[in-house]
């Protein structure tokens, strides 16, 4: 809207111009949670209170934000559009408290990651996370399938899949597809898939990700009898051991190779890649408001995988 001319107004001036934020906290939780009562439980209010709150923001507004319904409530586009802006200052505010001024009553942040995950990428960089907020305790608990891992708990998941979960905040933390990774000293030549092509007998395959040979040999034209089905783990971390043994080759997620071939224990084949939809990805609980020191894990790590 026009101002007069006057320029910009005042920081006070556009502070006044904001809603109150109790009323925007309990908009957000009604959007989040679909419906007054589930946010009147959340928030310790009456859903006659929260109703009472959201019909003042409307009025504030000028416009509606939710549909009352039967049953529950949706929101309107306004509503929507409006949510994202609203949860995302929230987040940002809890965030910046947390980094600054730690948890209080000591309880740890817990985070669920599968277990070569953890060990490769996640241990080493809640060594930093420790350093930089040591006034927040973190516990870490691992399982190979995330779905078998108890719920209750569980801050911040690290999942390996295409990100489609039933969340509405899943983040996406490396790159996907995988990558060819050779024993330590292969020697790949102009052509790495003719250097390849002998070792492909002894292929060791990761449970739950069988299919990738069967793309990879699509991919590259080889003969998918030629890839070798004798040897298979549930784990990405056992595999990178037996290829850094000599054992064979396998096709692993380019963040977990990364520090095995940092430090010469396996070697990555130039241009042999598959590329497909699955990578790791940083969820936040389902249900309820994250915690906020969780928002600020979340957002610290990444920016440490964008580094």
């Amino acid at each position: 809207m026009e101002n007069g001319g006057k320029g910009k107004p005042e920081w006070g001036q556009s502070m006044r111009n904001l809603p109150p934020p109790v009323w925007l906290k309990t908009f957000e939780a009604a959007a989040r949670l679909g419906g007054f009562t589930a946010a009147a439980d959340e928030l310790g209010l009456t859903p006659a209170a929260v109703s009472q709150q959201v019909r003042a923001l409307e009025a504030r507004l000028g416009y509606r934000l939710f549909r009352r319904l039967p049953r529950g409530v949706e929101l309107t586009e306004l509503g929507q559009s409006y949510l994202p802006a609203v949860r995302r200052a929230f987040d940002e505010l809890a965030s910046a408290t947390a980094g600054l001024f730690g948890v209080t009553g000591g309880r740890p942040l817990v985070l669920r990651a599968p277990p070569s995950f953890m060990a490769l990428c996640l241990a080493p960089l809640v060594a930093q996370f420790r350093a930089a907020h040591p006034g927040i305790p973190v516990r870490l608990c691992s399982a190979t399938w995330a779905e078998t891992a108890p719920e209750g708990g569980i801050d911040v998941d690290i999942r390996y899949g295409d990100g489609r979960w039933p969340v509405e905040d899943a983040r996406r933390l490396s790159a996907p597809g995988s990558v060819l990774v050779c024993p330590p000293g292969t020697e790949f030549g102009a052509d790495p898939l003719a250097a390849v092509a002998p070792l492909l007998g002894r292929a060791v395959h990761i449970i739950g990700c069988e299919s990738f040979w069967d793309g990879f040999a699509a991919a590259h034209g080889i003969d998918p009898a030629a890839v070798g089905r004798g040897v298979s783990t549930d784990s990405s971390l056992a595999a990178l051991e037996m290829v850094a043994a000599g054992l064979g080759v396998a096709l692993i997620s380019p963040d977990l190779t990364a520090p095995f071939a940092r430090a010469g224990r396996v070697t990555v084949a130039p241009g042999l890649t598959l590329n497909h939809a699955q990578a790791h990805y940083v969820l936040l609980p389902a249900q309820g408001a994250p915690r906020p020191e969780a928002l600020l894990f979340r957002d610290w790590l990444l920016e440490a995988f964008t580094d």
